[in-house]
Order: C-alpha cells, then structure tokens, then sequence
C-alpha cells in the first residue's frame, strides 16, 4: 500500500470541514480583489463567500470600488446575528448594547465605568456567554466576532442607543478624554449645524494631524454630512475622501471622491489605482490651478500632507472631535439613526410618534416636526480597532464650551451663525512633503467638570430604573418628561466668545530644498506629477512638468529635473541634481521625500544608499500613520535587494508589500511590485513563478499605461532566457525594450538593462548595437562614478574585446566590483571571466573563478546560475563542488516564497487557506510545494514537518 502524499491529517488535529458556505471567495477574482473582500468582511470567510457572488461585474474586475456598509457586504450573516441577539433577555440585550456602543462605531473604552455608574448586573452576560455571543472580559465584553459586535449595535432601539451614549459621554470625563466624550455627545445631531459641522471639521484636523487617519475621515465625512453649505460639503468630502485614501481605505476612499469634483484628488487615486497617463494629466491641472491659487486642490491636502501635518487651520473656539483609529461604513437598521443627542440640544422634545425614518442615500436620517431639521449621518460606521494608547485631545485651560439655549437644537443656519468664524481660504491649507501647517483650535467643553456629576447621576439613574417594560413603552426619540428632567440636572454654562487666532507659519525643508513661510500645494503636487511621469516612462511629460513648474516659479523635486536632464543626454548636471535629491534620506524624514531620496539613489547606482532610504520611508510612513505609503517605498527597495544579492528578504518585503498593495487598492504599485517578483523568481531560477507574475504585471501595466512596471516584468524574462542560457530570446527581449514607447516601456529601465543586453548581444553576434548601448552607459557610468555602474562598463568593455584584451577589461571590472554593492552581478562577472579564462586556456585561474562564482551563486539561492558555473567547471576537466548538503543548506536553498509556503504548511494549513493568506492562488501554491518537494527530496508533508522541525531545532543549538 502506497502512502499518499498528503495523507490528511489527524481528526482531532483537522481544522473544520468548510462547506460550500464558508470557502473562499471565488478563485476567478483577481489576486487584489480577493484580498479587499477578505479585509472588507474582517477576515471572515463565510462573509466573504456570501459577498464574492453579490459583486457586480466592474467590483469583481477591481474597477469600482467594492461596497462598505455591512448591509450590502453580509446582509444574510448580519440577520442571523441579529436574530441570536433579539433571542436573549432585555436586561441582556441592553448590556450589550452599551458594551457594543463603547466599541462600536467607536472604541472609547469606558464600558466598566459605564456600568459602576449606572449601577447595572453584569451577571446578566451569563445568557450572552451561555449562548455563546459574548463573554465578560477583564477591559469589558468580549464579543464572538465583529458581526456579533454590529449585530448588537443594530439591534438597539434608536432611544435606547442615545441612552447608552449619553452615559457613556458622562463618565467619560478626564482631560485626555475628551474627544471621545464629544464623539458620544455629537453622534446625535438633530439637524444639519454649521457649527457642529465647524467643531468635527476642526476635529478631522486634529486627528490627521495626529496621525488618526481613520478617525479624521470619519469625521470629516460626518461633518459633511452636517453641513449645510454645499460648497464647503464637498469641501469636506474631499478631505474626507484623502483622509480614507491616506489611511489605507481606498474603497472608501474612491466612493466619496466620486461625489466631489477634485482634479488633484482625482489624480492622486489614479496615481496609485488608474491610468498613470490620466493621473499626470489631472495632477498638472491640479499643480496649475493651485499655483494660480485657484480651486481644485482641496481634498489633496489630506492625500499629500505627510501625516502629522493637520494642512487645516480651524478657527479658535471650535473642538476637535477625535474618535479612536477605525472607523467603517456600517448601515443602521431601517428606522434606526442609532445616534447620540449632542450636549446642549437635550432640550429640544420630540413628540410622540415621531420616528427615525431612513434619510437620503449614504446617509441615516432622522424625520423631526416642522422647523427641526433630520439627522444626517453617512452611511454606518464599521469597527476596526484604533491604536492602543491613542491620544486624544486636551483642552486649553481657561477656554469654556458652548451651550445652546435650552430647547434649541442643531439647526441650520447662515454661515458664522453658530458664532464660529472660519477664516476663509485658510480652513483648508495644501502643505508639501514635510511642512507642518500649524492649526489653531480651542477646544469646548459643554459638559465641563463642574457640571458633569449631577448629569451623570440623572442619566444613570435614568438608565438604570428604566426596565424594558418601561423601554418599550415610552416614545420612540426623547419623551417631554425625561427632556424636562434633563433640563432640570443640566447647570447651565455660559458660553465663550469665539476667538480666531491666525497661525505663525512655520519654516521646514520640503522636497526639494528649504522653503520660507507656509508653502502652497502646488509643491507637493508637483512631487505627485513626477510620480506619473516616472510611472508612465514618457519622457515627453516630464519635460511638460519641467516647463509648469518653472513658468510658475515652482521649484520643481530633484528626481524630475534630474531624469529630464539625464534624458536630454546633461549627464553632469543630471549627476548633480541626482546626488542632491538622494542626499535627503536621514532618519524621521518625510516619507515621499524618502522615496524620492531612494529613486534618486537608484539612478545614480548607489544601491546601499536607495535601500537605506526606502526602508526609512517605509518604516516612517508606519510610524506616522500612513500604510498606504509602504508599498510605494517598498515597491523601491526591491530594486537594490535584487543587485545587492538578498533575493530571500527581498522577495519576502515584496510579497508583504504586495499584500499591503491589494489590500489598500493600490492596484498600480501591485502591479510594479509583481515586476519585482517576477524578477527575484528569475534570479532564483523559478521559471514557472516568473512567468506568470511577468505576465500578470504586463497586462495589467499595458491597459494602465504604466510603462515602468510593463519594462521590469520584459526585464525580469529576459534576465531568466539570459541564466539559462538562452541568449537570443535573451537579447530579442532587451531589444524590444528600446522600441517600447511610454506606458510600454521605460528609458530608465532599459538603461540599467543595457549590461545584460551586451552580454546576450555578444553571445549571439550581434555587436553593432551593442557597442553603441554600451558607450551610452559608459559615459553615463563615468559621470556618476559609482563603482558599480564602472565595473558593468568595464564588464561589457571585455565582452566587446577580443582574445586577450579581455582580460585586462574584467580585472578592473573586479577590482571596481570590490568597491561596489552589486554582488551578485560580481558572481555574474567572475563567471564570465572564468569562461573567458577557460577558452584561453588559463585553466587554474579559471578554476578559481569559477569556484568563487559557483559559491556566490549557491549562497545567492540562485540554482541556475550555479548550474552555469559547474558546467564550465566540468568543460575543465575539474569536479564540479556539490550542490549544498546537509540538513540546514538543504532547507536555506529554498526561496523566501518556498520557505514561507513550506512552514504554513509544516503547520497544517491547506493549499486554499495558505493562498488565502498570501494572497496568491491555489494553483501557485501547489507550484510551490512541488519546488520545495523536489529541492527538499521529500514525498510527503510528513516528511516536511519532521525536516522543518530539525533544521529549528538545529537552528536553536
């Protein structure tokens, strides 16, 4: 009897059956759909697999963006929850509702203190925990999951949902504390308020600025939703939709863009998600306009701004309003605003019979008597958790809250009627990559400590002596008795006379050099317009936002005027314009300039240098709040692990951040950073894997107009035809690259190419051209003097010599290599050099070479090359070194990827499940346990745990 290979596992070690109900979403969605609907349903695969077939063909494709209220993305999941929860008692029910309030829409972490005063059982979560929803945990309630946690949200009557909120608003009461409390006072709006909308706007600021990007997007669109100025409703719609963009929604993000009207948004989302050439063309309005001080740059602000810098000077008197990170689109249930009455309209008395009626589309509303104005609320709120330790805001001392006369609500009224004066054209400020816009705010405290016990006392003894019955029958908004009892606990505060303070602007380096005073957006957009223009590989636009930005008197990044003078063949100025933009790459820097700093470096051949950068870049942009600048940097850096020889870690960020890519929409860098794979596959000899993720990166770079990426995949095949030996398709591929226009091909690419292309030209006859792509990268290499970039001419140099002369080329070529970071192509030059030395019949010279190559190359994870190296070894008449033995060398020569795949499934994981996490597909990853099998020698996964297992072990000792 024959052992199967994967014999299955164990019954008591198996994970669950899945049922057609709980796979995974179709295989049939591209790789980043698959990974938004799995991000979207919180990672739950009965969620995603009830979505997958709800999709619309445009989201199943990846060209609108997917939905985001719960209704629409698991409406069958969300009513069996919800049916669970209506099944348990009221008192029950109503402890999960305050426990879900303190976490859903936004943590506030104040459900113990909620309960102490309010004075409720907890012993009344045995029937949540008995029937397994809910547990008592030792910060609050623990829930099953974040659909259980919505379900007990929804499920809350509108009236008792402004009760838990109103309590928890009061004891919410310490001086770091209050955004939280002003989020619970103001979930609950009565109407549409220029000054409510004022204080969340102002709030949007302090959270960005913050680095809360999640939060400042809630806010902002929730003050959208508020406003009753149309103008400025758009207004905060684009920060809203930069805030979602800039926090890593980008599903979000591209739904409330679409209802604005943003040149410099729109080509922002198109940069990372659209067609590259149509990003350039809208950033270059954006950049016009704004240097014309004109419209159109509004929501960029938040797209742009490098986290910590608010880029919205708010107007003194107006507080700032900041929920905890994570915020989601979650519908209420039909009838159910499910907000929270704002401090200061307590008074105002809904009559019975008065309801919460469903408001216009994206927005929760509630239908008041004549003369109050509904509640408008953007669609849901989700629930993904902020960051532990968030800070909130602290308020001035000496600075009162604002109270409305008693009885009056949040009704619309002329701009400045609040009694809160906006500057105007300084609410929303466009600052460049790492300058700091100072926005000034002063914060109000309706419910100021003087005032909060007595009101926390009525609310709670409210609350408490409220049993269901009586729940049931009171009105459904505030009855008149439990308003005037509100009114008669509630110490009236007089309010503070707005003050506007105008900011001091502040002098820090930007992009490109040092600025005096506030700088305007067109700085930071230009920054963006290069971006396209490197993206699109058209030399044409590059020139184009060379002669903007001058006609405009704008200072334009190094990176651009550095590749316009590098393409119009100013090799020494390019040089020092290169050298000065890679030279911005110190530690905390700004992230896009970082990126910047690294591409510079890139061009320049100093690979320790760009890989520097672009890991600072990444590791700022996480520390500052801004995932959706990682894959960017990230997408950089694998360029310099590929010529420095780390192909392991360098595949491994870049499959992180190809996941990262997927899961913030940004389809564009995806598509660059599976170039990037396709390239270490060549280099680890994975002919298979480079294929496909060549070809994936091509198509989708060819219908985006993304010439960068579409060059690097053409790359990535020829470099795997040029290790293997085969040099005409090698060099037809090389070849091709220089007939390539923009979007197709790239210029920079084919450059740095050229070394490869000479090598594959030689080995084919084919010189002529060769010798002219060589003197091009010759003098380029020689105005640089990078190391590096000599020791490749020097390379082609022996290539393109005859006989004897050759040998001269490939010393200095060595001797610079030793100076230089390229060491795998320092193998690739000794391998040359060996088989040089080899047809000239210096055989022990030779075999030092080779053997030097051959160890290089094993240490590389590059299989194929040192396949190259034994053969000329053996054409020695020499015994070729053995391939790496032993346990632990067998195990090192798997690639990042085989070694990743290899210990999921050490650890039981299926194929499925193990695509699922890595955001490949099932086929891929059986292509890669085939690889490991056959370089590991084993048959089963038996054999792989037990391997895996040793080699930790030995590990260990």
């Amino acid at each position: 009897m024959v052992t199967p290979v994967n014999p299955p596992p164990l019954d008591r070690t198996s994970p669950p059956r899945r049922t057609d109900a709980w796979r995974q979403p179709d295989a049939v969605l591209p790789e980043g759909v698959r990974v938004r609907v799995l991000r979207a349903v919180y990672g739950d695969p009965r969620a995603a697999a009830e979505l997958a077939p709800r999709l619309t063909d445009r989201q199943a494709t990846g060209v609108d963006p997917l939905p985001t209220s719960p209704a629409e993305l698991a409406p069958s999941l969300l009513r069996e929850r919800r049916a669970e929860i209506r099944a348990l008692p009221d008192d029950t029910r109503l402890l999960l509702l305050l426990a879900a309030a303190d976490q859903y829409p936004v943590p506030t972490d104040a459900f113990l203190r909620a309960v102490m005063a309010a004075r409720l059982d907890t012993r009344l979560l045995d029937a949540a925990e008995a029937a397994g929803i809910a547990h008592a945990g030792a910060g609050g309630v623990v829930f099953r999951d974040a659909w259980t946690r919505i379900a007990a949200y929804e499920t809350g009557s509108p009236a008792d949902r402004r009760d838990v909120h109103r309590l928890l608003a009061r004891v919410l009461r310490g001086e770091g504390e209050t955004p939280w409390r002003s989020w619970h006072r103001g979930a609950g709006a009565l109407g549409p308020s220029a000054r409510l909308a004022a204080e969340l706007g102002a709030a949007a600021g302090k959270a960005g600025e913050a680095g809360r990007l999640s939060v400042a997007r809630a806010l902002a669109e929730r003050a959208a939703a508020l406003c009753p100025d149309p103008s400025e409703q758009a207004r905060l719609l684009a920060r809203a939709a930069a805030y979602a963009w800039r926090s890593g929604d980008g599903d979000r993000a591209r739904r409330l863009a679409a209802a604005v009207s943003d040149d410099a948004l729109s080509g922002v989302l198109a940069l990372r998600a659209g067609n590259a050439a149509e990003a350039f063309d809208a950033l270059l309005m954006g950049v016009v306009r704004a240097a014309a001080g004109g419209a159109g740059a509004t929501g960029v602000a938040g797209v742009t701004e490098p986290t910590g810098v608010s880029g919205v000077t708010e107007p003194a008197g107006v507080s700032g309003v900041v929920e905890p990170t994570g915020v989601g689109d979650v519908a209420g249930p039909t009838g159910a605003a499910g907000v929270t009455e704002p401090a200061g309209v307590s008074g105002v008395v809904e009559p019975t019979g008065v309801g919460d009626v469903a408001g216009p589309a994206g927005a929760a509303g509630v239908t008041e008597p004549a003369g109050v104005s509904g509640v408008v609320e953007p669609t849901g709120v989700g629930d993904v958790a902020g960051p532990a330790g968030a800070a909130g805001v602290t308020e001035p001392a000496g600075v009162s809250g604002v109270v409305e006369p008693t009885g009056v609500g949040d009704v619309a009224g002329p701009a400045g009627a609040a009694g809160v004066t906006e500057p105007t054209g300084a609410a929303e400020l466009v600052v460049s990559a790492g300058v700091a816009v100072p926005s000034t705010s002063a914060v109000s405290d309706p419910d100021g400590a003087d005032g909060a016990g007595s009101a926390v006392a009525a609310d709670d003894a409210g609350l408490r002596s409220a049993g269901p019955a009586a729940r049931a029958s009171r009105p459904t908004a505030h009855g008149a008795s439990r308003a005037t009892a509100h009114r008669a606990t509630r110490p009236a505060v007089p309010a503070a006379s707005p003050t506007v303070v105008t900011p001091t602007p502040t002098r820090t380096p930007t992009l490109t050099g040092p600025l005096t005073g506030t700088p305007t957006p067109a700085a930071h957009l230009l920054a963006r317009v290069t971006e396209a223009a490197i993206y699109t590989g058209d030399v044409r636009r590059l020139r184009e936002a060379a002669r903007v930005a001058d006609r405009h008197g704008l200072v334009p990044p190094g990176t651009l005027t550095g590749l316009v003078a590098a393409f119009d063949g100013r090799y020494e100025d390019a040089r020092d314009l290169l050298k000065s933009a890679a030279g911005r790459c110190g530690p905390g820097g700004d992230p896009t300039v970082l990126i910047h700093a690294g591409i510079a470096a890139l061009l320049l051949g100093d690979h320790t240098r760009a890989a520097t950068a672009t890991v600072r870049a990444a590791a700022s942009a996480r520390a500052l709040g801004t995932p959706v600048t990682v894959p960017q940097a990230m997408e950089f850096r694998a360029y310099a692990d590929f010529w420095t020889g780390r192909p392991r870690a360098g595949e491994a960020a870049a499959a992180d951040a190809l996941w990262q890519a997927h899961a913030t929409g940004q389809d564009n860098g995806a598509c660059h950073l599976q170039a990037a794979l396709a390239m270490f596959a060549a280099l680890t000899g994975d002919a298979e894997v480079c294929h496909e993720r060549a070809a994936t990166a091509r198509s989708y770079a060819l219908t985006h107009g993304l010439g960068l990426p579409a060059a690097l995949a053409q790359w990535a095949l020829a470099f795997l035809d040029l290790s293997s030996g085969r040099f005409a398709a090698a060099a037809a591929r090389l070849r091709a690259l220089a007939g390539f226009g923009p979007g197709h091909g790239h210029r920079a690419v084919r450059h740095l190419a050229t070394p490869h292309y000479v090598e594959a030209a030689v080995r084919t006859g084919d010189t002529r051209v060769a010798r002219v792509a060589h003197a091009d990268y010759h003098r380029w290499a020689s105005t640089v003097r990078s190391p590096d970039d000599l020791a490749l001419s020097a390379r082609c140099g022996a290539l393109l010599a005859p006989g004897e002369e050759a040998v001269e080329h490939y010393r200095t070529a060595l001797d610079l290599h030793s100076h230089g970071t390229r060491d795998f192509e320092r193998a690739r030059t000794e391998l040359l050099f060996g088989s040089a030395l080899r047809r000239l019949r210096r055989r022990t010279e030779a075999r030092d070479r080779l053997h030097s190559a051959l160890e290089a190359f094993d240490s590389f994870g590059a299989p194929h090359c040192a396949a190259q190296a034994r053969t000329e070894l053996r054409a020695l008449g020499t015994p070729a070194a053995p391939a790496p033995a032993g346990l632990d060398a067998t195990v090192a020569r798997l690639t990042a990827q085989q070694l990743l795949v290899a210990r999921m499934a050490a650890e039981g994981a299926t194929n499925r499940e193990i695509a699922g996490r890595l955001a490949l597909s099932p086929r891929t990853i059986d292509h890669h346990l085939r690889g490991v099998f056959t370089r590991l020698g084993i048959r089963s996964r038996i054999e792989l745990v037990r391997l895996l297992a040793e080699s930790d072990e030995s590990e260990a000792v």
